[in-house]
């Protein structure tokens, strides 16, 4: 009896075991749906920080790729005037980029700070650059110097820190989950210069998988993808390792660039990405990035007119949500390990309206459509997604030739949450009609409020009500079993 007991559980074992294996190709990874928590979760945090850091300087151009002081290496590579002009007069001609790694100290770096400015800002989770084009890793990679020839990683080089792991520590311990970037080329490798097969073998599927196994990610944010096609860069076989093999082979969440062709596949086991963008529509699982200024590394050349107000932020985030997608909000740390404090008052200003207003962006779901739009012609959807200079504030500005967002939506459950960009002594909800279990209430308020009928719609009376009764910033109503 024990004998047959025994040869059925591994039967059964042998069966689970192989209802879950995925194999190398798309069909097969696509069977694997993305981990619900990360369209729960809604807001993450962006991290971008290497050598970098050091110049840390671009150009000031709006919906452009050039203003990314990330890129620096690259743009004095290629002679781009721009950063040439600034690399020579203050650094000289004979200056090469790796140089810059000396002066990459982070000796003012406080993990602890970090995460506790990351939870105060109310994201749920946070994507550090593990290493961007460039190939610094910011972790212990053996990869890294070795097809580098020299010190190319934080713990081997000058800050003699494990510095990716140092904060995945401090933010798991706030109670956040923790992601990567991850840059499947790097521009100058001389591996990759040399022979690209060889890299992807022998540099790109160890370090990847060192990075994985040690630290445990909850994101993988892929990039650095279009050199070469899918199959060329073996991702599906990465990503059947990482869906089967993987120690987070149940919880990772991956995005979608994979290859030069993967952006335009049906990968429904990845979710898609825009950067500085429009966003996508709630038929997908969707995220947008960007940075508070024009650049996702720190600029030093931008001033404060380049960055997003406040108020700004939590517009976007609204939007994004409302369209039910994730924000992934970006900031650049500095080359001694802070960040600047303009970045983190706008991060704890979100957290604030957060604080009282989350309960209408965690855990939502799109609402038959994301917008109520005023009366007249609404303007036409974006084109692009990728650096469209699309900008949610000059949706919500009164037009007198073209229709304007006067709130955005979102539900969970039976109830609708109507966030309104300013306030009005008389919200409208267009095309409702209450119901006799409807209930109304401005989150961050114990204020009574009634629903009155008004034709096709139902408005909600402000009138009376006195300053510091209701939140000031993006007031949000509440309409309990809407739906």
């Amino acid at each position: 009896m024990k004998r047959i007991l025994i040869v059925l559980i591994s039967l059964f074992s042998i069966g689970f075991t192989q209802a879950q294996q995925y194999e190398a190709n798309w069909n097969s990874l696509n069977q694997r749906k993305i981990p619900a928590w990360f369209h729960q979760d809604k807001f993450g945090i962006f991290i971008h920080w290497g050598v970098y850091a050091v110049p840390s300087y671009a150009p000031v151009i709006a919906n452009s790729g050039d203003s990314y002081s990330e890129w620096y290496w690259y743009r004095i590579a290629e002679k781009s005037k721009n950063f040439m002009d600034f690399h020579n007069k203050n650094y000289g001609e004979g200056f090469e980029y790796p140089q810059f790694e000396k002066q990459f100290k982070a000796e003012l770096y406080d993990p602890k700070q970090w995460a506790e400015v990351f939870k105060k800002s109310g994201a749920k989770y946070v994507v550090l650059t593990s290493k961007h084009h460039e190939g610094y890793a910011l972790w212990d990679s053996k990869e890294a110097d070795k097809s580098w020839g020299r010190p190319w990683n934080a713990v081997s080089g000058t800050p003699k820190r494990d510095l990716l792991g140092d904060l995945t520590n401090a933010v798991r311990d706030a109670g956040l989950k923790m992601g990567y970037y991850y840059s499947l080329y790097e521009w100058f490798n001389p591996l990759w210069k040399q022979d690209k097969k060889r890299y992807v073998t022998e540099h790109l599927f160890p370090q990847f998988k060192d990075l994985v196994t040690r630290y445990k990610p909850s994101v993988i944010f892929s990039d650095g993808e279009w050199d070469l096609k899918d199959t060329e860069w073996k991702s599906p076989e990465l990503l059947a390792w990482l869906y089967n093999e993987s120690p987070v082979a149940k919880e990772v969440v991956v995005n979608d660039r994979w290859g030069s062709n993967t952006r335009e596949k049906n990968t429904a086991s990845t979710y898609t990405t825009s950067e500085y963008g429009s966003g996508m529509d709630a038929n997908v699982i969707w995220e947008e990035s960007r940075g508070i200024g024009h650049s996702y590394g720190y600029n030093r050349n931008e001033k404060l007119e380049d960055y997003k107000s406040s108020h700004e932020l939590i517009l976007m985030l609204a939007d994004i949500v409302s369209r039910g997608g994730n924000l992934l909000l970006d900031i650049g740390p500095t080359a001694d390990g802070r960040i600047p404090v303009i970045m983190q008052q706008r991060l704890s200003d979100i957290g604030s309206w957060l604080s009282v207003n989350g309960e209408a962006i965690y855990g939502t779901e799109a609402y038959k459509q994301p917008y109520q739009w005023s009366e007249g012609k609404q303007p036409q959807k974006e084109g692009k997604s990728y650096m469209a200079g699309y900008d949610i504030t000059d949706k919500i500005k009164p037009n007198k030739d073209l229709a304007y967002i006067e709130a955005f939506y979102t539900t969970k459950g039976k109830d609708l949450y109507c966030i309104y960009p300013a306030y009005s002594p008389k919200l409208r909800i267009r095309n409702f009609t209450a119901g006799t279990k409807t209930k109304v209430s401005i989150l961050g308020s114990s204020k009574v409020l009634n629903l009155k009928k008004s034709g096709k719609d139902s408005t909600v009376d402000l009138s009376k009500i006195q300053p510091g009764e209701i939140p000031a910033e993006l007031i949000v109503l509440k309409i309990e079993n809407a739906l």
